[in-house]
């Protein structure tokens, strides 16, 4: 019997890279692997996240906050307890020197430029300010650089307004247009080390390892599949995700090479990583991600975005709530 052929699109990361070059393959399963980015839009303006949920492929790398969004709809998507991008908000948020912020408190009343309202980062990161630090992100005036691609209802008392076209965010928060940006790419010109800018954190890394010790490692996004895929092939969720599990461990492995990435040091910056984050912050499966999962819905339910909160029965497919 013929194996069904299947479309995965999944963003180039080294954890992913053993099913990009085939080292790592699916059982039963002839798998096509496309590395399709989610920054980068296609000729339409639509991104990964926007053309899976349009149903262009049969299961694909998708945001945590466009998934909870779209289920609690009721739309025809089931996932799986895969967790190829995670991100803390802390190292993420720079701010214009001249605004004077040094402290998440300072953001009261100021502009901070986000992606979107719904981005997950973005969730995070206003529920970071309000349970974490105490600032109330109600108390932020929020300036989206890009449109909202799932519909929803602005809950009260929340300032968003989208920015004009014709000048870039990194142009605005140099100019001092807005106070300050959260974003999971920020802007080049950003990050190269312009003198006008620096981190909200200063020891970024510290903070964020603090922050590990309470809530672990934030996950961003999730592997899903179209439930027609799954209806015909049920069993095909289990053997992506185990799949999945092969192609982590084989990255992982790379690094026993002291020389495999390009970072002199990168062998010590993993020891200094193992020694405060552990061996594994990068854990697959149901158990181990329950907490972290329930507390971004959480926070993405008090901001609006969704109505109720997902059992991990409802996100996740029969074969893998045993992970």
């Amino acid at each position: 019997m013929a194996k069904p052929r299947l479309v995965l699109a999944i963003g180039h990361y080294d954890r992913l890279v053993p099913l990009l070059d085939g080292t790592v393959s699916a059982e039963g399963i002839d798998l096509t692997v496309l590395a399709v980015g989610q920054s980068v839009p296609a000729r339409d303006g639509s991104r990964r996240h926007e053309r899976m949920l349009q149903g262009e492929f049969d299961a694909a790398e998708i945001g945590i906050s466009p998934y909870v969004m779209v289920k609690t709809r009721d739309a025809p998507f089931t996932a799986i307890p895969i967790f190829p991008r995670r991100l803390f908000s802390q190292s993420l948020v720079y701010c214009n020197r001249a605004s004077g912020i040094q402290t998440p408190a300072d953001l009261i009343g100021r502009k901070v430029a986000v992606r979107s309202y719904q981005n997950s980062l973005c969730i995070l990161f206003r529920g970071d300010l309000e349970h974490v630090y105490g600032v109330p992100w109600k108390a932020v005036h929020w300036v989206t650089s890009g449109p909202e691609p799932i519909e929803f209802d602005l809950p009260p008392d929340v300032n968003v307004e989208r920015a004009s076209e014709g000048r870039s965010i990194a142009d605005r928060l140099l100019s001092g247009e807005v106070d300050a940006l959260a974003m999971p790419h920020p802007p080049a010109a950003v990050v190269r080390g312009e003198p006008k800018v620096a981190r909200l954190f200063p020891e970024a890394a510290a903070e964020e390892a603090r922050y590990f010790k309470s809530f672990g490692y934030p996950i961003m996004h999730l592997i899903a599949f179209k439930d027609d895929v799954l209806g015909r092939h049920p069993w095909a969720a289990r053997s992506l995700f185990d799949a999945f599990e092969r192609a982590f461990a084989v990255a992982r492995d790379y690094y026993g090479d002291p020389n495999w990435s390009m970072l002199p040091w990168g062998p010590q910056a993993r020891e200094k990583q193992q020694s405060l984050l552990g061996s594994d912050p990068w854990p697959n499966g149901v158990a181990k991600n329950q907490a972290n999962m329930e507390r971004f819905m959480a926070l993405a339910r008090e901001q609006g975005l969704i109505s109720r909160t997902l059992s991990m029965e409802e996100m996740f497919h029969a074969s893998t709530l045993d992970t």
